[in-house]
């Protein structure tokens, strides 16, 4: 389910390894299309991020390979889980993000997914891949962190 947070919103999936495979730069929030069947779904948490990722094309910005789930009860059309999604930004966003990932070797992934005042909206992170020895340093900081919060619960 939906987890609470500040300022009105629920948080419903987070892409974890974005985070790990990435190193996010700036993040950008953006609306999403999607039908009543879809949306119902997502309130139920039937999304994955995992291998998602964002494109933009002839001036619009869509997200890609998301899986939602069909909605149990939705009798009136299925959809491909996996279809592309329209996203909505300012058109001066989209350009300036388009600029920076055809001219720097930026990409763009969705790090998280939740509902503002009752609007589904995605967390765009603009992001640079990481090289392997930055993965190991960071698998080695949550090891840590990890060993610090249980000396401090044993304490």
């Amino acid at each position: 389910m939906a987890k609470a947070t500040g300022a009105g919103k629920k948080i419903v999936v987070s892409n974890k390894k974005a985070r790990f495979n990435y190193h996010i730069e700036e993040t950008y929030e953006a609306g999403i299309v999607l039908t009543g069947g879809e949306i119902k779904s997502i309130r139920q948490g039937k999304i994955s991020l995992e291998e998602s990722y964002i494109s933009v094309y002839q001036g619009e910005i869509y997200l890609l390979q998301c899986h939602i789930a069909p909605y149990q009860f939705d009798t009136t059309n299925r959809y491909d889980p996996h279809r592309k999604r329209k996203l909505l930004m300012h058109k001066y966003e989209i350009d300036r993000l388009r600029g920076k990932v055809e001219a720097k070797g930026y990409t763009l992934v969705p790090t998280k997914m939740y509902f503002k005042r009752g609007y589904a909206k995605v967390e765009v992170g603009l992001a640079k891949g990481k090289a392997a020895p930055d993965k190991r340093q960071t698998i080695k900081d949550r090891e840590a962190k990890r060993e610090a919060e249980r000396a401090m619960k044993n304490r």
